[in-house]
């Protein structure tokens, strides 16, 4: 079982920031919701809280305060661009780190918390507007995966 042990500070800040990121980039793709959407990430957390013992890694993760320094970004786009590499970095990552079991705790953990944030707030009477399923589209990619 890989921990938080076995992350330097900055590589663990890496990986901590990660889901929160995927939910930002959520929120900002679309407007309004905002609040709502924040919500349903924190209960993102809530509930992956409540699984635990399924992954030593992912506990210690959802055990941290989601947080993310949005105040880095001065438009979506940037977040979006940032937020992708970011993502990606994470999973490299987890990739020297962790194992495969974990890697997909973690991916499926990210792409929970994304749909969630999505589904949050209907957008012109869609649960999902096409530019949050672009979003997921490119978080799933940036994670390395097929599809949520």
């Amino acid at each position: 079982m890989t921990t938080k042990a076995a992350f330097a500070p900055e590589e663990w800040t890496v990986v901590l920031e990660g889901p929160p990121t995927a939910g930002m980039i959520v929120i900002t793709a679309a407007h309004g919701g905002t609040f709502r959407e924040s919500i349903a990430m924190s209960k993102a957390y809530t509930e992956a809280r409540a699984e635990h013992g399924e992954s030593e890694l992912l506990d210690e993760i959802v055990a941290a305060k989601p947080k993310v320094d949005h105040t880095r970004y001065h438009s979506p786009e940037e977040l979006r661009d940032n937020g992708l590499g970011h993502l990606r970095d994470a999973i490299a990552l987890l990739e020297s780190k962790a194992t495969a079991e974990e890697r997909d705790d973690y991916r499926h953990f990210v792409l929970t918390l994304a749909n969630k944030v999505a589904s949050a707030h209907r957008e012109h009477g869609q649960d999902v507007s096409p530019a949050e399923a672009e979003a997921i589209q490119q978080i799933t990619a940036a994670l390395g995966t097929t599809g949520s």
